[in-house]
């Protein structure tokens, strides 16, 4: 065979390997670097992406939800921390004001409302309540002495409302009038209480002495509001002379305790709700802190606690 009939023997050859191959392979993309996809391929590749694009949006969702939520609880918080801390400053400030018997329009106004909320809520009226109870408790499992000697003391300087209700001038008044006035309404409740208290002794036979601060020339005027209060019957009612007025009150009350005691007396309870009645020396057997709507308690949750009548 001739050099020609050779060569086109080799062309009619490579044009029928590339016709099988195409009949084979079907259509098929090109790329200039050499890779090949079919069009199955191709949609699989493409809805991948799709799904990736959602799935990272999807995420940045969540996450900038996630943050605002971190940022909401950061909020609640910093919030939490700063009522958790006024809290206790007031609830320490209460603490030293009583000792010092300090009056209502000291307390700083960042601490009224909590005392506001401590009487209007009730808490007050319920501690009030459930102290009279325990008093009454230790009372009921005694007997008082036939010679009149077994005496409870009780405090009567703070069941009344006071005659100034605005005594600091540095306070602004239109501003401090609702606290005080709040003071006044708990100080009228305990004043009810502790006429129960006083009557239910006089009836089990208990010698009832009465402790005052106020000096002896407003004997008249204390023994004319006690009566018209409903305070009848004391055993006896102690007020300073003139040589105590300038004693603290924390000893004066002690000195006048100590008198009774050296007359023969025992004091089988001291009740009151201040602090300087209820330190020092000659105390009798017993003493009974009774709530001070001046002083609030913090520790308390306000709640619909109800203690029995």
């Amino acid at each position: 065979m001739s050099a020609y009939a050779h060569q086109m023997e080799r062309q009619l050859s490579s044009q029928s390997l590339s016709s099988r191959g195409g009949s084979e392979h079907g259509s098929q993309y090109t790329v200039e670097s050499g890779f090949y996809m079919t069009t199955f391929a191709a949609v699989i590749f493409i809805g991948g992406l799709i799904t990736v694009g959602v799935l990272l949006i999807t995420l940045l969702v969540t996450l900038a939800v996630m943050l605002q939520s971190c940022q909401n609880r950061s909020s609640g918080v910093v919030e939490l921390m700063k009522s958790s801390g006024d809290n206790n400053y007031c609830k320490l400030f209460a603490l030293h004001a009583e000792l010092n018997s300090l009056e209502a329009d000291n307390l700083p106004e960042i601490c009224r409302g909590l005392a506001i909320r401590y009487i209007k809520e009730g808490q007050f009226a319920r501690d009030l309540n459930l102290s009279i109870q325990i008093v009454e408790g230790y009372f009921n499992t005694l007997t008082p002495s036939y010679n009149g000697l077994d005496v409870v003391l009780m405090d009567i300087d703070d069941i009344f409302a006071s005659s100034s209700k605005y005594s600091n001038p540095l306070i602004d008044r239109v501003n401090v009038r609702g606290y005080i006035e709040c003071i006044e309404e708990a100080k009228h409740l305990k004043h009810i209480f502790t006429l129960k208290l006083f009557m239910k002794l006089q009836v089990r036979g208990w010698p009832v002495i009465l402790l005052s601060r106020k000096h002896e020339g407003q004997r008249n005027a204390t023994t004319e509001l006690l009566i018209s209060a409903g305070y009848r019957g004391w055993s006896s009612l102690i007020m300073r002379l003139d040589n105590e007025m300038q004693m603290d009150s924390r000893e004066y009350l002690s000195r006048r305790r100590t008198i009774l005691q050296k007359e023969g007396f025992h004091i089988t309870g001291l009740i009151s709700n201040q602090m300087d009645a209820l330190i020092g020396q000659s105390l009798g057997k017993r003493v009974f802190k009774l709530p001070n709507p001046l002083y609030y308690s913090f520790d308390h949750h306000i709640e619909s606690t109800k203690f029995p009548s």
